[in-house]
């Protein structure tokens, strides 16, 4: 029979689950910077890449909280969701409907986010690990101001245009 897992292992699996979405994401923002069209939405992927260099340090503070190395684990929903977004840029490259791909590839990266952020601050909750929520609180609050922002930009904005 398989050892016992809890939620302690659960939280440390689901951890390195965004360590490694968060990498990875770190290396697609330039790209999709350098791919929009829209300066509000350059600027965006820009600003946000700062952030998420940020939401990787609060990260490793979660880790060090728990006495384990900072270690990724293979997220293969973030490859397959990143993967969508470089085939926007491939296949909508000098299109009027590039930012609004862009944007729509981004909101899947947020939302992917605000799901793991608030399971693990739900969790660190239960786990009565105060200083980690703290940390996740913080980040999942850029993740949803993020996801608003997006947002505001495809409707003030892209959305028309590739209309």
């Amino acid at each position: 029979m398989a050892d016992e897992k809890t939620l302690d292992d659960l939280f440390l699996d689901t951890l390195k689950d965004i360590y490694y979405a968060e990498k990875q994401i770190v290396k697609a923002l330039p790209k999709m910077a350098k791919a929009a069209t829209s300066p509000q939405l350059k600027a965006g992927f820009e600003q946000h890449l700062e952030e998420t260099e940020g939401q990787i340090e609060r990260l490793e503070q979660v880790f060090e909280l728990l006495g384990k190395p900072a270690r990724g684990k293979t997220c293969d929903a973030i490859l397959g969701i990143l993967e969508e977004g470089k085939s926007i840029m491939d296949e909508y490259k000098g299109t009027v409907a590039l930012d609004a791909g862009l944007v729509a590839a981004a909101q899947a990266v947020e939302h992917y986010e605000i799901a793991r952020y608030g399971t693990l601050k739900t969790w660190a909750q239960q786990l009565g690990m105060k200083e980690a929520v703290g940390l996740l609180d913080a980040t999942l609050k850029e993740e949803e101001a993020t996801d608003k922002k997006l947002s505001q930009v495809a409707l003030a904005d892209v959305n028309r245009k590739a209309a």
